[in-house]
């Protein structure tokens, strides 16, 4: 039996694309709170092992973070999340090429910035076993690496959508039924025009991205300031 005959297309529920909007940005807002709940725990353990400081050895001598590369990674981070604020403006006015201009080079910063935090973690003198602070730091900045790799992800996969469906316009269903599921077989659409759909994921992406790096800017006052 080929696929065709095997799969049921009355599931198919043909989805104006206000509604997938509605909810990539309803699931931008509960992945910014979920995260920072998550982080909220590291702010928590640092303030707390800090006061405690048993046998002195909350910070040892020579558990220092290295403020130049926190800063650089930190940096990178900033300029990418800046460059997908203007590229969510860029799409709206239906400037396609130029958001998918900075959105590649948004990705380039966010990768830069993982890049750099590996390099900081191999040039830091010291381990996470190295006392409170050490621990504090080496978990909390490899949490955030991964946060931001799967965040990238989630540009790399919406600068894909957009570029496959460059040359459909806004507000028309012109692309055929079952091709932004990937199943040629379909004879409706499951998402009425996959290019609508693309403009709210940035903006959804947009806002978790700025509040993840303000994540990554508390991260730094407290890892490498306090």
């Amino acid at each position: 039996m080929s696929s065709a005959e095997s799969t049921g297309y009355e599931a198919v529920e043909q989805e104006p694309p206000e509604v997938m909007a509605r909810n990539l940005t309803a699931a931008g807002y509960l992945l910014a709170g979920a995260t920072a709940f998550f982080f909220v725990a590291f702010l928590f353990g640092y303030f707390y092992l800090r006061s405690l400081d048993n046998g002195g050895m909350w910070k040892p001598k020579g558990v220092d973070g290295s403020v130049g590369w926190g800063s650089a990674v930190v940096a990178c981070y900033i300029v990418s999340a800046l460059l997908v604020r203007l590229a969510v403006a860029d799409q709206a006015a239906d400037r396609r090429p130029q958001w998918r201009l900075k959105g590649l080079l948004a990705l380039l910063g966010g990768l830069a910035g993982l890049v750099l935090q590996v390099f900081a973690w191999t040039h830091e003198g010291f381990g996470p076993t190295d006392g409170g602070y050490a621990s504090i730091y080496f978990g909390w900045t490899a949490f955030l690496f991964l946060f931001v790799l799967g965040t990238m992800f989630w540009l790399e996969i919406t600068l894909a959508t957009s570029w496959r469906y460059r040359n459909e316009p806004f507000g028309a269903a012109e692309v055929p039924a079952g091709h932004a599921s990937g199943d040629p077989h379909r004879t409706a659409h499951d998402i009425e025009n996959p290019v609508d759909v693309n403009r709210a994921e940035l903006t959804s992406l947009s806002f978790y991205w700025t509040f993840l790096v303000a994540i990554a800017v508390v991260a730094w006052v407290v890892l490498y300031l306090l």
